[in-house]
Protein backbone atom coordinates (compact mmCIF):
# COMPACT_ATOMS: atom_id res chain seq x y z
CA UNK A 1 0.00 0.00 0.00
CA UNK A 2 1.24 3.59 -1.11
CA UNK A 3 2.05 5.99 1.69
CA UNK A 4 -0.46 8.22 2.65
CA UNK A 5 -0.09 11.97 1.57
CA UNK A 6 -1.26 14.60 4.26
CA UNK A 7 -2.58 17.06 2.84
CA UNK A 8 -3.21 19.05 6.30
CA UNK A 9 0.69 19.07 7.39
CA UNK A 10 2.19 22.40 8.08
CA UNK A 11 5.10 23.11 5.69
CA UNK A 12 8.30 23.52 7.77
CA UNK A 13 9.31 26.66 8.92
CA UNK A 14 11.63 28.99 6.67
CA UNK A 15 14.90 29.58 8.14
CA UNK A 16 16.38 33.64 7.65
CA UNK A 17 18.46 31.88 5.22
CA UNK A 18 17.34 28.63 3.25
CA UNK A 19 18.96 25.28 3.63
CA UNK A 20 21.30 25.18 0.98
CA UNK A 21 20.79 28.53 -0.55
CA UNK A 22 23.88 30.78 -1.15
CA UNK A 23 24.16 33.05 1.76
CA UNK A 24 24.57 35.70 -0.06
CA UNK A 25 20.91 36.00 -1.13
CA UNK A 26 20.58 37.29 2.10
CA UNK A 27 18.98 40.58 1.25
CA UNK A 28 20.93 42.22 4.61
CA UNK A 29 24.55 41.11 3.84
CA UNK A 30 24.41 42.00 -0.13
CA UNK A 31 23.06 45.49 1.17
CA UNK A 32 26.09 45.85 3.61
CA UNK A 33 28.24 44.90 1.22
CA UNK A 34 26.66 47.55 -1.39
CA UNK A 35 26.57 49.88 1.16
CA UNK A 36 31.13 49.33 1.13
CA UNK A 37 30.97 49.01 -2.19
CA UNK A 38 29.41 52.69 -2.60
CA UNK A 39 32.11 54.17 -0.29
CA UNK A 40 34.72 52.80 -2.70
CA UNK A 41 32.74 53.78 -5.50
CA UNK A 42 32.53 57.65 -4.02
CA UNK A 43 35.91 58.16 -2.22
CA UNK A 44 38.51 55.55 -4.21
CA UNK A 45 41.39 57.53 -3.82
CA UNK A 46 41.23 56.62 0.04
CA UNK A 47 42.80 53.86 1.96
CA UNK A 48 40.00 51.27 2.07
CA UNK A 49 41.43 48.08 4.00
CA UNK A 50 39.26 45.41 4.49
CA UNK A 51 39.53 46.18 8.58
CA UNK A 52 37.34 49.56 7.54
CA UNK A 53 34.95 47.83 4.80
CA UNK A 54 34.18 45.55 7.53
CA UNK A 55 33.31 48.11 9.89
CA UNK A 56 31.00 49.97 7.21
CA UNK A 57 29.58 46.72 6.63
CA UNK A 58 29.13 45.52 9.97
CA UNK A 59 30.57 42.34 9.60
CA UNK A 60 33.57 40.68 10.81
CA UNK A 61 37.38 40.86 8.34
CA UNK A 62 37.34 37.74 7.14
CA UNK A 63 33.45 36.87 6.68
CA UNK A 64 33.42 40.35 4.50
CA UNK A 65 36.54 39.78 1.75
CA UNK A 66 34.64 36.12 1.54
CA UNK A 67 31.44 37.18 0.83
CA UNK A 68 32.85 40.73 -1.06
CA UNK A 69 34.67 38.41 -3.45
CA UNK A 70 31.38 35.75 -4.01
CA UNK A 71 28.84 38.60 -4.58
CA UNK A 72 31.10 40.78 -6.75
CA UNK A 73 33.71 38.09 -8.39
CA UNK A 74 36.82 40.24 -7.01
CA UNK A 75 38.45 40.67 -3.79
CA UNK A 76 37.70 44.26 -2.50
CA UNK A 77 41.04 45.35 -3.14
CA UNK A 78 41.10 44.38 -6.66
CA UNK A 79 37.78 45.84 -7.23
CA UNK A 80 39.38 49.35 -5.66
CA UNK A 81 42.42 49.16 -8.11
CA UNK A 82 39.27 48.75 -11.04
CA UNK A 83 37.77 51.70 -9.88
CA UNK A 84 41.56 53.58 -9.35
CA UNK A 85 42.26 52.48 -12.56
CA UNK A 86 39.20 53.43 -14.30
CA UNK A 87 39.14 57.03 -12.71
CA UNK A 88 43.19 58.02 -14.04
CA UNK A 89 41.97 56.65 -17.56
CA UNK A 90 39.43 59.08 -17.68
CA UNK A 91 41.32 61.84 -16.32
CA UNK A 92 44.03 60.66 -19.24
CA UNK A 93 41.46 61.45 -21.41
CA UNK A 94 39.87 64.52 -20.46
CA UNK A 95 42.25 66.66 -18.49
CA UNK A 96 46.02 67.82 -19.40
CA UNK A 97 46.96 67.04 -15.40
CA UNK A 98 50.42 65.32 -15.20
CA UNK A 99 50.57 61.72 -15.05
CA UNK A 100 51.92 62.22 -11.32
CA UNK A 101 49.13 64.40 -10.08
CA UNK A 102 47.11 61.94 -11.63
CA UNK A 103 48.92 58.91 -9.75
CA UNK A 104 48.38 61.26 -6.41
CA UNK A 105 44.64 62.18 -7.68
CA UNK A 106 43.40 58.86 -7.80
CA UNK A 107 44.61 57.51 -4.66
CA UNK A 108 47.94 56.16 -5.23
CA UNK A 109 51.08 56.64 -3.14
CA UNK A 110 53.74 56.32 -5.46
CA UNK A 111 54.23 56.86 -9.43
CA UNK A 112 56.38 54.06 -10.07
CA UNK A 113 53.57 51.81 -8.24
CA UNK A 114 50.78 53.91 -10.32
CA UNK A 115 52.75 53.50 -13.60
CA UNK A 116 53.47 49.63 -12.79
CA UNK A 117 50.28 48.92 -12.14
CA UNK A 118 48.69 50.69 -14.53
CA UNK A 119 50.80 48.93 -17.48
CA UNK A 120 50.15 45.54 -15.49
CA UNK A 121 46.64 46.04 -16.37
CA UNK A 122 45.64 47.87 -19.42
CA UNK A 123 48.90 46.93 -21.09
CA UNK A 124 50.15 50.45 -21.74
CA UNK A 125 51.95 53.23 -19.79
CA UNK A 126 49.81 55.81 -18.81
CA UNK A 127 51.29 58.26 -21.00
CA UNK A 128 50.93 56.11 -23.87
CA UNK A 129 47.20 55.78 -23.22
CA UNK A 130 46.89 59.23 -22.72
CA UNK A 131 48.08 59.89 -26.26
CA UNK A 132 45.74 57.04 -27.74
CA UNK A 133 42.82 58.21 -25.83
CA UNK A 134 43.01 61.57 -27.09
CA UNK A 135 43.94 60.43 -30.71
CA UNK A 136 40.51 58.81 -30.40
CA UNK A 137 38.59 61.74 -29.03
CA UNK A 138 36.35 62.84 -32.32
CA UNK A 139 35.16 59.34 -31.89
CA UNK A 140 34.58 59.15 -28.21
CA UNK A 141 32.78 62.09 -28.15
CA UNK A 142 29.68 60.23 -29.56
CA UNK A 143 29.62 57.11 -27.17
CA UNK A 144 27.56 57.41 -24.22
CA UNK A 145 29.87 57.92 -20.77
CA UNK A 146 27.96 54.60 -19.52
CA UNK A 147 29.24 52.83 -22.60
CA UNK A 148 32.59 54.16 -22.91
CA UNK A 149 33.39 53.38 -19.31
CA UNK A 150 31.88 50.07 -19.15
CA UNK A 151 34.10 49.45 -22.30
CA UNK A 152 37.94 51.01 -20.46
CA UNK A 153 36.97 49.08 -17.29
CA UNK A 154 39.88 47.17 -16.55
CA UNK A 155 39.59 43.10 -16.49
CA UNK A 156 40.92 42.27 -12.83
CA UNK A 157 38.92 38.60 -12.64
CA UNK A 158 42.64 37.19 -12.41
CA UNK A 159 45.48 38.97 -10.57
CA UNK A 160 48.12 41.31 -11.60
CA UNK A 161 50.90 38.88 -10.33
CA UNK A 162 49.16 36.09 -12.98
CA UNK A 163 49.19 38.24 -15.75
CA UNK A 164 52.84 39.20 -15.09
CA UNK A 165 53.45 35.38 -14.64
CA UNK A 166 52.03 34.69 -18.14
CA UNK A 167 53.92 37.50 -19.68
CA UNK A 168 57.14 36.24 -18.31
CA UNK A 169 56.36 32.94 -19.83
CA UNK A 170 56.50 31.10 -16.27
CA UNK A 171 60.06 32.16 -15.91
CA UNK A 172 59.15 33.01 -11.94
CA UNK A 173 57.61 30.70 -9.53
CA UNK A 174 53.96 32.43 -8.11
CA UNK A 175 53.64 32.52 -4.59
CA UNK A 176 51.82 29.65 -2.28
CA UNK A 177 49.38 31.73 -1.03
CA UNK A 178 47.57 35.12 -3.30
CA UNK A 179 47.34 38.28 -1.16
CA UNK A 180 43.98 40.14 -0.70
Amino acid sequence: MPPREDHHARPPCPSPVPVGADALQAPALLRRLLRAKDRMDAASHEAWPVRRLAEISGVSEAHFAHSFKRAFGVPPHRYLLTRRIEQATTLLRDTQLSITEIAFATGWESLGTFGRIFRDITGQSPSAMRVELQASMPQIDRVPACILKAAQRPDLTIAVLEKRRRVAGDTFRPPTTEAQ
